[in-house]
């Protein structure tokens, strides 16, 4: 029987995407081999429980009886093999199903059903040279890009990128980020914030076709709490 490590599943009111505001079911998976400077998931790193597919699956019912909503996080969910059958079967069920995933795994393996949010990290994140550069000729229009920015040469850096390869007749959603203030961690280098005004008056002034977005879950909650 296939099982996955599993750090949290909750429901909850999706924070980002083109999906945002819309209850959610979150399944999110342990590990990642990425450490980017600002991410707020440390906790999903190392800690969690193996739980079999049939014990995931019971889980989102229960929380969410009536939310049809599925995203699968991490962490880095693509590294669990088993998460495949875990989405189809999300997916059979009658789930839509999106997966967020940071563009350093190839994204071609997943179900043609599954919606995914890849969040290319950009320099800032200290994590670049990891992108699978392959996986921009694999997004559809079902697919949204995320880009977590930290400054003005992060920003430039997703601009060329957006236009370089069109990114914008290729997906979905375009999505831009400011990253929050971020102390270093035992394994993070942490960051300086990005203001969101400036990077909505960099947006203006490009004429990009992005869209601006903020973490909604933590203006709701502590930007702190888990299962949120």
């Amino acid at each position: 029987m296939n099982t996955l490590k599993i750090n949290e599943i909750f429901h909850s009111i999706q924070g980002e995407s083109t999906w945002a505001g819309l209850p959610c079911v979150f399944v999110r998976l342990t590990g990642c081999h990425l450490r980017c400077a600002y991410c707020d998931t440390e906790y999903a790193f190392h800690e969690g429980d193996r739980r079999s597919i049939d014990e995931i699956l019971d889980e989102a019912t229960r929380l969410g009886p009536h939310t049809k909503l599925v995203e699968i996080t991490g962490g880095e969910p693509l590294l669990q093999k088993p998460v495949h059958e875990l989405m189809t079967r999300l997916a059979d069920a009658g789930y839509t199903v999106l997966i967020e995933t940071s563009g350093a795994c190839d994204i071609s393996v997943c179900d043609p059903r599954i919606i995914r949010i890849m969040d290319l990290k950009t320099p800032g994140s200290g994590e670049v040279d990891r992108n699978d550069d392959d996986n921009i000729a694999r997004l559809t229009p079902r697919d949204e890009v995320k880009f977590v920015l930290t400054s003005r040469a992060d920003y430039d850096w997703a601009r060329d990128l957006i236009r370089t390869h069109a990114l914008h007749e290729k997906v979905h959603a375009i999505l831009f980020s400011a990253v929050a203030p971020m102390a270093p961690t035992a394994e993070l280098a942490g960051c300086e914030g990005l203001s969101l005004r400036d990077l909505a008056e960099w947006v203006l002034a490009d004429g990009l076709p992005v869209r601006l977005q903020t973490q909604l879950h933590k203006h709701i909650w502590n930007p702190t709490a888990r299962g949120v």
